[in-house]
């Protein structure tokens, strides 16, 4: 009993984990057309930020802030200086934002070193909290309300505010939401911008659960690839739902079947887009 109640809980925190990783990345992707293949450079540096961050003394709080601002700025520069000049030509997108995570990869390297970097939680989430008279983590439950309110905030972000509506209007017809006056400039450098701080906040988040290390950012991607193709590209709703199933078929296929746990996370995905090519809740048109 207390395998199957500690596997459930762990599934729930990485899913949320991965909410907050994919959820960005469905973003980009749903509004840009841009398979964004850095989002697990700035997942990484997002968790390297708060390490260093935590480490200087600023506290906990202040180290997830740090990354998630670091991130997005990093993001804007991107998508300015880069993704811009690409515009169209989704090949020299892909390639472009592969080398850049290789280069990040090399430069985290050099900075922070090959060891890992443990951040810790804050203190008050230091110690086991009692569910069901089994202690777990207490950190890890509150990862899973931090992903919960996250995506709350994201789908009130999108559905109730003015900058919500001018990015529906850009993803379901980007040429008629020119037409009537939405600046897609401003719009696509806010969508990257945000999508990148959701990713570092991600690896903030994540830092106490995984640590900071070389390597991270190629654990995190094909996750985060997973969710968006099998939630469905664009869809915030199937990411959510996404989210969380990877988060019981990794957790539960490590556990269980270890030699098989690629092939128990890879074939839903397989077995759902043979069925679906969309994902669960994408549209044809994605």
């Amino acid at each position: 009993m207390q395998f199957w109640l500690t596997q459930t809980l762990n599934s729930l925190a990485l899913g949320g984990l991965l909410l907050l990783l994919s959820s960005g990345f469905a973003l980009i992707f749903g509004l840009m057309r841009i398979a964004n293949l850095t989002h697990g450079a700035l997942f990484m540096m997002g968790a390297y930020v708060a390490a260093q961050v935590a480490r200087a003394g600023w506290g906990f709080a202040a180290a997830v802030v740090a990354a998630a601002l670091a991130t997005a700025a990093i993001g804007g520069l991107i998508e300015r200086l880069v993704l811009r000049r690409l515009t169209g030509n989704s090949q020299a997108q892909v390639l472009a934002t592969l080398g850049l995570s290789f280069i990040a990869a090399d430069l985290c390297l050099v900075l922070w070193g090959g060891d890992p970097i443990p951040v810790a939680p804050p203190s008050l989430l230091a110690g086991p909290a009692s569910v069901l008279g089994f202690s777990f983590p207490s950190y890890r439950l509150a990862v899973i309300v931090v992903a919960v309110i996250a995506a709350a905030v994201l789908f009130l972000l999108l559905e109730r505010t003015r900058l919500g509506a001018r990015i529906r209007a850009g993803v379901d017809d980007m040429p008629m939401a020119r037409a009537v006056g939405i600046r897609a400039s401003a719009l696509f450098t806010s969508v990257f911008c945000l999508g990148a701080a959701l990713a570092g906040l991600g690896g903030a988040v994540g830092g106490p659960m995984l640590s900071a290390y070389p390597g991270l950012d190629a654990d995190m991607l094909p996750l985060a690839l997973i969710v968006v193709i099998l939630g469905g590209v664009g869809s915030l709703v199937g990411t959510f739902i996404a989210s969380f199933i990877i988060g019981f078929i990794y957790t539960f296929g490590t556990a269980l079947v270890p030699d098989l746990a690629y092939v128990i996370l890879f074939l839903p995905m397989i077995v759902v887009l043979a069925f679906r090519p969309a994902g669960l809740l994408g549209s044809a048109r994605a």
